[in-house]
Parts: structure tokens; C-alpha cells; sequence
């Protein structure tokens, strides 16, 4: 069966976009969750770097603001190396190596990746941070003596307990220099608040140390603003903590310029920046380049967090589940008919069972094919029991009338006169008719029908069936009119490539069938034309005609019009459906129209011959499906009893 499927109803269609589907759900699940572990591995792996390179910076500026050259770097430079896995150098700025964590002679990275300069890089105050000004680490003369840092931490001590009392809760911490300060627990404390009671300017005022120190800075300070040409007009601001001038702090030895903002105070502030560099420069080691690589260890590979690995095993299961389950879900509706079909394969025959059609895709075409099967083997069925029971009834009928004259004879009841061995001859005919009709039909389905094919002329065929049976023909009184009577439509010159026994087996048939039909005073019509590459036989009468409803069983096996099954009027049941085998045989068909009360028309259709050039010299013997073959003669002759002399209507 051929049908006509819509490409979206297509069960090839359909899987092929389920495969899709699920191969594009796979595949953007996968670049999701690679792009998502990816990067979240390189910003780890990056602020994990990063994190490295910066306290190799603070530690080496640590040790930079508390030694005075880097003669003994090497211990802290070597553990530095080994905890992080990094090679690590220092060098002058001409490159001269003061440290290197690598094997002498080996080659530095081709830029460095940081300057070590504590005079000009804090990277103590901010983690994390390079900041503009000097590392609070380097003090030099600024670092209190073991008596004074005592003092201060006792100063410290009755000024947080004074802040206590007023509500404010500190904790005490220790500078680089030695000084103890006090900060907010919560580190919200503004650095200048102070009670009125604990104002006692104790905590505030520089240690020998220190006032030293700014002494030596007052000092540095002033040769600059004089050599700029600044006057201020009142007293210079000076840290105690090595930062930034222009930063707020705690500790000043007078208050600021009115104009923080201004030209005077910008040239105060990097006078008092210039100073602390120029005091301190003697105390911290000299500006080196750092040069990081990747020391001895191959080159960090990522290795997922445990968030990212369950991040990846959630994923990969979302997409095996939704695969499996949409697979299931497709599997489960295209399982299901087929286990239906196989069921209903399964049952016994004769119970024919037909399956529900509830797709309209491949699998519903297969169900409607197999239930139009089963139909079709249930007709078959029944028409092979009606076949079974309408040869017995044919030949019995027969056998019974032959075999009660004999008896009778026998018994010496009647005389075996001429009349009687007559009539027995007559329901022998009938017999070895039937019988001759079944082998044909036999012979046909089992492909075996052979033909003798030649050239005829449609004309000499007409007339040929014509005269053989116009004697039943006036019988019954019926007119029986071809070409020869000057029928319209006949076409004399038509010719056939066909086997002339088996065609007028085949119209005489038709002719018989007619015959029988049409009441006394009707008439029949033969005629044959061309149409195109095909020649067109008619028989036409003007009978009582076919119902609608039993059109399409008029070539079936046994099948009567009359259901008297009188062999008078209704014949053997034959002789229509070995029309339509040797229609078939000759690659043509056959069919009917008809009106009741008013007459059929059956029509053969046979392949016209090629050569319009007289009858063909050479013959060709061909099997039911017109294949060509070079032994054999044909299945009956002009006078067997398949010729159209001896041929029966049905």
C-alpha cells in the first residue's frame, strides 16, 4: 500500500528531531556547565596567583623597609619560593641579581613584575593593594627604644580605660615603630575623637625617640620650602607614622595650613614626602626589580572545586535523566502499536482480529495496512468457503442426474435409447466444462496459463465470436450485431498482439453472459476500436442489468446474479472471472458499467500490436504475465474446450 505522509507525521522525521533535541539539550548543557567550571577555575586560578604574587611583594617590601640592603634576602626569598612553587629574583635595575631562587645562569622572565621600593610602594596598609607612599613597615630612626614603647603602651592603657568609662570601647594595637595606638573594636573610632576627660596629651606626645626624628625632619622640611620659596606663615604638620603627608593621622606636632587643598599645601606635603624618603633612605634597601616565573614545578592545571564537581555531576544527571526519560516517553508510543500488531499477529486465524489505528505516521499506516489485511483474508476465507461449496453443489448436480440414469438403466427400468445416452453426454459437457474452467483459472493463479501470441485483427476476432454463437443467440432471440452489420464504432483495421484462442474464449464469455441476460427482442452489441496504444473491446446489451451494489462482485468465483443458482439463468459462476485472468494474462483489464433496466457494457482493454503491417509470421508463446517463451503450444485450441466454440458464459 502507498500513501501519501506528511513529512511532520513522519516517524523518521519525528526521531530524527527528538536525536536533535537531545543532542542540542546535551550539547548546550555541556558548553554551559564548560564555560561555567572554566572560568570559575581561571578566576580561581588567577586570584589564586594573583594572591601569591602580592605577598611575595609585601613580604619582600617587609623585609626591604627593615634591612638596609639585601645581603641576607636569600633565606626569606628561598622559603617564599618553595611555598609558592614560584621562582623568584631580585635584581638591580641593570638587571644585577642581588637573589634567585633558580640554579645560577638561569635566564630571567623578559619583564619584571613588580619594583620593590618601600619609599614609594605600601603594600601593608591595603592587602591585597599597591598604594602610592611609603611602607608603614620602614621607620628607621622613628623606632621606639624598649622603655618608651613600655611607657606608650601604659599611656594607652589609662586612655582606653578612660574611653571605657565615657561608653567607647577600644582595643590597643602596636605600629611598626613600637607605638601603641588605640582603635575602635567595631573600627568605626575617628582617629582624632578623644573625651574631654581623657584629653591629657600624654598619649599624643613624642618620645625622645621620635621628637629626634622630627627634629631631623623639620629640618629636611624647611630646606625644601626655602628652596621652593614657601612660607607657610604658621606651623608645618608632621606625621609620626611613615605615610603620606596628605594623609589624616593621629599623631601631628601642630596643626595643618588653612588651605589643604591649595598650591602652598600641595608643596608642603611633597616637601614633608621628599623629607621622609631622604630620612629613611639610609635605613631600608636599595629599589630592586622583581621577576616571577614558574620556578621548577610544571605550569598550575585546574583542579575543580568541589562546588564546580557537583555543579558538574548535577548537570550531567539533569541530562541523562531528561535523555532517558524522552527516550523512554518516544520508545514507550512506538513500542506500544508495534506490541499490538504482534499480539494480533499471534492470534489463531480465523478470528481475524484488527488492531486500533492511533497514529497517522508510519506505524498507523502498518496498522491500517494490517487491518485492511485481515479484511481482505476474511473475504478471501469466505469466498473460499463459498468456492468450496459451489464446486461440490456444480459437480454434484451433474454426478447425481449421470449416475440416477445408470441405475435406472440398470435395473432395466428404462432403455439406454439415443434420447437417453443424449442427455447424459449433455451433464458430461457440463462437467468437463466446469472442470476445464477451474483448471484455467488454476493455471492462471498459479501463473502457468501459457499464450500463443500473434497479430489479429479486432474485425476477424468480432466476427469470428459472433458466428459462434449467433445460433444461441437467435435461440434466445436476441439480435447479435458487430462490425459486419455496419455497427457504429468498430474499427476493422484495429489489430492486437494476443493469443486469438484465448481471446475468443475470453469474448465469448462476455457474449454467452449477455446473451443469457437479455430478454427475448434486446440486443447484443460487439464492437472494437483504438484508443490510443491500447484496443478497446466492447460487448453491450440491452438486459436487465447489474444493481450498484453487486458491480464489484461480478468477476468473483462462483458468483450469480440470479441466486436460484439455476445453471439456465445464472451458468456455472465462472466464466466472468476467467475473463478477467485472461485479461490479465494478456496485461489488459476488464470492467462494467451498468444500469438496471437498462443494459451492461463490459469493456476489455488489451495492449495494441506495434506493427501495423499484416498478421505476424512468427509466433511466441508467454506465461499469465505476457513473459515471452520458446516452448510449449497453447492451452487449447479452435477445438479444445477452451476455444470460443466451447466457451461459457458465467
Amino acid at each position: 500500500m502507498s500513501r501519501a505522509l506528511p513529512l511532520r507525521r513522519s516517524l523518521l522525521v519525528r526521531l530524527l528531531i527528538t536525536s536533535v533535541l537531545i543532542a542540542l539539550c546535551s550539547v548546550a548543557a555541556t558548553a554551559w556547565l564548560a564555560v561555567q567550571t572554566t572560568t570559575r577555575a581561571i578566576q580561581e586560578e588567577q586570584g589564586q596567583v594573583l594572591a601569591e604574587d602580592m605577598d611575595i611583594l609585601r613580604q619582600l617590601s617587609g623585609y626591604a623597609a627593615t634591612h638596609r640592603d639585601w645581603s641576607r634576602v636569600g633565606g626569606t626569598l628561598r622559603a617564599l619560593s618553595h611555598r609558592t612553587g614560584r621562582r623568584i629574583a631580585l635584581t638591580a635595575g641593570d638587571r644585577t641579581p642581588f637573589a634567585d631562587s633558580a640554579a645560577r645562569g638561569t635566564s630571567l622572565p623578559p619583564r619584571a613584575a613588580a619594583t620593590v621600593d618601600p619609599l614609594r610602594t605600601d603594600t601593608y596598609t591595603e592587602p591585597g593593594a599597591q598604594l602610592t607612599g611609603v611602607d608603614p613597615r620602614a621607620v628607621g630612626p622613628y623606632r621606639l627604644t624598649s622603655g618608651e614603647r613600655l611607657k606608650v603602651a601604659g599611656l594607652a592603657a589609662v586612655r582606653q580605660r578612660c574611653f571605657a568609662r565615657n561608653g567607647v570601647r577600644t582595643r590597643t594595637q602596636e605600629t611598626p615603630s613600637g607605638r601603641t595606638v588605640l582603635k575602635g573594636v567595631d573600627g568605626t573610632l575617628d582617629p582624632g575623637y578623644v573625651p574631654a576627660e581623657c584629653a591629657d596629651g600624654l598619649l599624643n606626645t613624642p618620645t625622645p625617640t621620635e621628637q629626634k626624628a622630627l627634629d631631623v625632619l623639620s629640618a629636611l622640611s624647611r630646606t625644601c620650602l626655602d628652596r621652593h620659596g614657601t612660607h607657610l606663615g604658621r606651623s608645618l604638620a608632621l606625621p609620626l607614622d611613615a605615610v603620606n603627608g596628605a594623609t589624616a593621622l593621629p599623631y601631628l606636632t601642630a596643626k595643618r595650613a588653612v588651605d589643604a587643598d591649595g598650591p602652598l599645601a600641595r608643596t608642603a606635603n611633597a616637601c614633608v614626602a621628599g623629607a621622609r624618603r631622604t630620612q629613611l633612605d639610609p635605613y631600608v634597601a636599595p629599589a630592586a626589580e622583581l621577576f616571577l616565573g614558574t620556578g621548577d614545578r610544571p605550569v598550575p592545571r585546574f583542579d575543580m572545586s568541589a562546588a564546580n564537581e557537583a555543579k558538574v555531576v548535577g548537570v550531567a544527571g539533569l541530562v541523562l535523566a531528561l535523555t532517558v526519560a524522552v527516550t523512554a516517553l518516544v520508545a514507550t508510543r512506538l513500542v506500544r502499536p508495534l506490541r499490538a500488531l504482534t499480539q494480533a499477529a499471534q492470534q489463531p486465524p480465523e478470528r481475524h482480529v484488527r488492531v486500533p489505528v492511533t497514529t497517522q505516521d508510519e506505524i498507523g499506516i502498518l496498522a491500517l495496512a494490517f487491518n485492511e489485511l485481515t479484511e481482505r483474508r476474511e473475504r478471501m476465507e469466505a469466498q473460499r468457503k463459498a468456492m468450496v461449496s459451489d464446486i461440490a453443489h456444480e459437480l454434484r448436480t451433474p454426478l447425481t442426474n449421470i449416475r440416477g440414469w445408470l441405475e435406472v438403466a440398470r435395473d432395466g427400468l428404462v432403455e439406454p435409447d439415443r434420447e437417453l445416452l443424449s442427455s447424459l453426454h449433455e451433464e458430461a459437457v457440463v462437467l468437463q466444462r466446469v472442470i476445464d474452467d477451474l483448471q484455467d483459472l488454476a493455471a492462471a493463479d498459479a501463473g502457468t496459463l501459457r499464450l500463443r501470441r500473434e497479430e489479429v485483427r479486432a474485425g476477424e476476432l468480432l466476427e469470428q465470436v459472433a458466428a459462434a454463437h449467433r445460433v444461441g443467440a437467435e435461440a434466445a432471440g436476441v439480435r447479435l450485431r458487430t462490425g459486419t452489420d455496419g455497427t457504429p464504432g468498430v474499427d476493422g483495421t484495429t489489430r492486437v498482439d494476443a493469443d486469438p484462442v484465448r481471446m475468443r474464449q475470453a469474448l465469448g464469455n462476455l457474449v454467452s453472459n449477455a446473451i443469457r441476460h437479455t430478454p427475448a427482442g434486446g440486443t447484443v452489441t460487439l464492437s472494437a476500436h483504438r484508443v490510443g496504444d491500447e484496443a478497446v473491446f466492447t460487448v453491450a446489451d440491452t438486459g436487465a442489468g447489474i444493481a450498484p451494489a453487486d458491480l464489484d462482485r461480478v468477476f468473483d468465483r462462483f458468483w450469480r446474479a440470479e441466486k436460484s443458482r439455476s445453471r439456465r439463468t445464472g451458468g456455472s459462476g465462472l466464466g466472468l472471472a476467467i475473463v478477467r485472468q485472461l485479461a490479465a494474462a494478456h496485461g489488459g483489464t476488464v470492467s462494467v458499467t451498468s444500469e438496471p433496466g437498462t443494459g451492461s457494457v463490459f469493456t476489455l482493454r488489451l495492449p495494441g500490436a506495434r506493427t501495423p503491417t499484416g498478421p505476424a509470421t512468427a509466433t511466441a508463446v508467454a506465461t499469465v504475465t505476457g513473459t515471452e517463451s520458446a516452448n510449449g503450444s497453447a492451452n487449447g485450441s479452435g477445438s479444445g474446450p477452451g476455444s470460443g466454440s466451447t466457451a461459457t458464459g458465467p
